[in-house]
C-alpha cells in the first residue's frame, strides 16, 4: 500500500535482534536488573507509569483543552526510555519500546479528558468520579483488545507504514546500537532539529501558519512516498473542484469547505474498500479450513505469536464489562451502548488504516459518523448519544495507538504479548488520570466550563477547546440527519468498493504485472495507475479528512522522497565494520525515512514541551 513495504524484522539489521530473545544478553552495567526478570520489568514499569506516562498525559490533556489537538508523546518516551535501557545494549530497544508503549497508552487516555468537558457543556449530570474512571478504563481495555485483533491484518499482512512508528523504531534502534547510531544519527538528528525549527517558524511566522505548513506532515509524506500522497492530493483537488456544485445542491453552505461533507464520503470509501479486503481474507480463511491447512511449527516467530482464543475472550469480557458499567452505574440504555461497541469493531479497523497510511487518526470524524448513524436510528437524547459515542472515541484512540505501537514492535521484533501487558497497565493509569486531570483543569480554570457554541463571544483566552467544540456540535445535531448525508455515505461506499475491486483484478493480471516490473516504461505506467488513475481508496480518502493545504504539504513530502530514492537508486548502505563487511540497513532507515521521521519527532517534541511550558506558566 505504500511506496515501499517496511522491512521485516526478520531481515537486515533487525534480524539479529529478532532472532534472539528480546531480553537476551547480560547488561553492560552490573547494577542493572537481569533482563527478563521481575526486577527488570518493575524498573521499566515504574519509569513509564510514574514519569513518562504522566508527563505525556498532562501535555496531551492540556493541549486538547487549549488547541484541540494533542501528541501522544511516543517520541519523547522512546528517547527517555532508551536512556534507561542503554545499559542493555542493542536489545535495550525492546525495553524502551515497552516503556513508550505504556507511556503512550497513558497519554492517549488522558487526551480523552475532553469528554468530561463535553458533558459539562451539554449540561449532563456529573456521575461520581470513580464511575467515570471505571467506564473509561473498561472501554480502554476493550479498545486495546480490538486493536490487537487487527494486528495480523494491518501490521503483518497489509504492512502499513505508521509513519510515527517508523520514527520511534528508528530512534530506539539508533540510540541503543552503536553501529546504527553511527550510520543514522546525523540524518535523524538533522531532521529532528529541522522539525523543531519549522514548528517554531509556523508558530511565529503568520504566512507559514496560514499556508498549513507542518514539519510532521511533510515528514509523514517522506515516509510513505508518492503512491500514497499523490492520491490524497488528487482527492483533495477533486473535492475543491466540486465545492461550487456541492454548494449549489445544498450539500455545503456558502462558506463551508469541502471537508465538511468530504469526511463522510472519505470514511465511506474506506468502508467500501475494507469490505473487499475483508471478504477476500474471509474466502482465504474458508479455503484454509477446507484444506485443513496448518502453519508449520516455527513458521510464525515466537515474538509474533498471540493466543487468539484468549484475545477474543478478552474482547468479549471487556465488552460485557462496558455494557454492565454503562447500564448499571451510568444508567444508559443497552441498545445504544451495544451499538457503540459494534461501531468500535469497525472504526478501529478503518481508523487504523488511515493512521497507518497518513499518521492521522480521524477520531473526531469517527465520532461524528457514529452520531449520524445513531440519529438515523432515531436517537434524540444527547446524553445517551455522548456516552455511546464516547465508547467509539476511546476505542478508536487506544486501538489505533495499539496498532502504531505494534508497528514499532514489528520492526524491532519485540514480543507482542509482553508489549500488550505494558499497554494494559498504561490503560489503568490513564483511566484514573483522564478523569482526575479533567476535574483538576476545570476546577482551576472555570472558563473551560463555558459552552462556546452558546457563547461564541466569550473571552476564553488560550482555551479554544476545538476538540470539545466538534464533539458537542455533533451531539447537538442529533435528530437532524439530512437526506444528503445518507447520499454522501452511499456515494463513498460505492466508489471505494468499485475502485478496490478494480485494483484487485488488475493486480492479479499476470501480463500487467510482468509489464510494470519489466522496464522503466512499465514502472511509469504502474506508478500512474497506482497514484493517479486507479489509486487506493484508502489513500485518496485522505483528501476528504483534512484541509487542502495540509494535503499539499503531505504530498510535497512524498514527492520529494520518491524523487530522491528514484534518482539515487543504488544498493542499500551498510553498517561499517570492515571493508566489504557489515549489515544492510533496513529500508525504513533509508535517508528519506530517517529525515522524515526526524521531522515528525522534532515537531512532536516542540509542541509537547510547548504544552508543558504553557501549563507550568499557568500554574505558576
Amino acid at each position: 500500500m505504500a511506496q515501499s513495504a517496511p522491512s521485516s524484522p526478520s531481515s537486515s539489521a533487525a534480524a539479529s535482534s529478532a532472532s534472539s530473545s528480546p531480553e537476551g544478553g547480560a547488561p553492560r552495567f552490573g547494577w542493572l536488573p537481569e533482563p527478563g526478570s521481575w526486577k527488570f520489568h518493575l524498573l521499566l514499569s515504574a519509569v513509564a507509569i510514574f514519569i513518562l506516562g504522566p508527563l505525556g498525559g498532562i501535555a496531551a490533556s492540556y493541549m486538547n483543552f487549549s488547541l484541540g489537538i494533542f501528541v501522544g508523546g511516543q517520541v519523547l518516551a522512546g528517547i527517555l526510555g532508551s536512556a534507561v535501557t542503554y545499559g542493555y545494549g542493542p536489545d535495550g530497544k525492546h525495553g524502551a519500546n515497552y516503556m513508550q508503549t505504556m507511556a503512550a497508552s497513558v497519554a492517549s487516555m488522558c487526551a480523552m479528558s475532553v469528554l468530561v468537558q463535553a458533558m459539562v457543556w451539554l449540561g449532563m449530570p456529573q456521575p461520581p468520579a470513580w464511575h467515570l474512571m471505571v467506564f473509561v478504563g473498561c472501554v480502554g481495555m476493550f479498545g486495546v483488545g480490538v486493536g490487537m485483533l487487527y494486528t495480523p491484518l494491518l501490521v503483518d499482512r497489509l504492512q502499513l507504514d505508521y509513519p510515527s512508528g517508523y520514527a520511534v523504531a528508528n530512534i530506539l534502534r539508533a540510540l541503543t546500537d552503536k553501529r546504527l547510531l553511527k550510520a543514522s544519527i546525523a540524518k535523524l538528528g538533522g531532521g529532528t532539529g529541522l522539525g523543531a525549527l519549522v514548528a517554531w517558524l509556523t508558530e511565529h511566522v503568520a504566512a507559514l501558519g496560514a499556508a498549513g505548513m507542518s514539519a510532521s506532515t511533510v515528514g509523514a509524506g517522506m515516509v510513505v512516498g508518492s503512491r500514497i500522497t499523490v492520491p490524497a492530493l488528487i482527492g483533495g483537488l477533486i473535492g475543491m473542484a466540486f465545492v461550487p456544485y456541492l454548494r449549489e445542491i445544498g450539500w455545503l453552505g456558502a462558506e463551508d469547505p469541502f471537508r465538511k461533507i468530504g469526511f463522510l464520503i472519505a470514511l465511506a470509501m474506506i468502508c467500501g474498500a475494507a469490505v473487499v479486503d475483508l471478504s477476500l481474507l474471509a474466502v482465504q480463511a474458508v479455503e484454509r479450513v477446507r484444506n485443513r491447512a496448518r502453519l508449520q511449527e516455527g513458521e510464525v516467530p515466537a515474538w509474533k505469536q498471540v493466543n487468539m482464543p484468549r484475545l477474543v475472550a478478552w474482547v468479549g469480557f471487556w465488552g460485557v464489562a462496558v455494557v454492565l458499567v454503562a447500564t448499571q452505574l451510568l444508567e444508559q440504555p443497552l441498545g445504544f451502548v451495544a451499538f457503540g461497541l459494534a461501531l468500535s469493531l469497525l472504526f478501529v479497523l478503518i481508523n487504523g488504516i488511515a493512521y497507518g497510511i497518513s499518521d492521522q487518526n480521524p477520531i473526531s470524524s469517527a465520532f461524528v459518523i457514529s452520531v449520524l448513524l445513531m440519529s438515523l436510528l432515531g436517537l434524540r437524547n444527547p446524553v445517551v448519544g455522548m456516552m455511546a459515542a464516547s465508547i467509539l472515541l476511546i476505542s478508536t484512540s487506544v486501538g489505533s495507538d495499539m496498532q502504531q505501537d505494534r508497528s514499532t514492535g514489528w520492526r524491532l521484533g519485540t514480543d507482542r504479548v509482553i508489549q500488550f501487558r505494558y499497554q494494559v497497565v498504561g490503560i489503568v493509569m490513564g483511566a484514573v488520570l483522564c478523569v482526575g486531570l479533567a476535574r483538576v483543569f476545570m476546577s482551576a480554570y472555570p472558563v473551560l466550563a463555558i459552552n462556546q457554541l452558546d457563547s461564541p463571544n466569550a473571552e476564553v483566552g488560550q482555551w479554544g477547546s476545538a476538540m470539545t467544540y466538534k464533539l458537542v456540535g455533533a451531539i447537538r445535531g442529533l435528530g437532524s440527519l439530512s437526506d444528503y448525508t445518507v447520499k454522501a455515505l452511499l456515494l463513498g461506499l460505492g466508489i471505494g468498493f468499485t475502485i478496490e475491486v478494480a485494483r484487485k483484478l488488475l493486480k492479479r493480471h499476470e501480463g500487467y504485472q510482468r509489464f510494470v516490473k519489466g522496464s522503466r516504461a512499465g514502472y511509469a505506467v504502474g506508478w500512474t495507475m497506482d497514484a493517479v488513475l486507479l489509486s487506493s481508496p484508502y489513500a485518496t480518502s485522505l483528501g476528504g479528512f483534512v484541509n487542502l493545504p495540509v494535503v499539499v504539504w503531505f504530498s510535497v513530502g512524498g514527492i520529494i522522497s520518491s524523487l530522491w530514492n528514484t534518482l539515487r537508486s543504488r544498493p542499500a548502505p551498510r553498517v561499517a565494520g570492515s571493508p566489504g563487511e557489515g549489515e544492510v540497513l533496513p529500508e525504513d532507515m533509508s535517508s528519506t525515512s530517517l529525515v522524515g521521521g526526524g521531522l515528525i519527532a522534532g515537531e512532536s517534541l516542540y509542541f509537547l514541551f510547548l504544552g508543558l511550558a504553557g501549563l507550568l506558566a499557568l500554574l505558576g
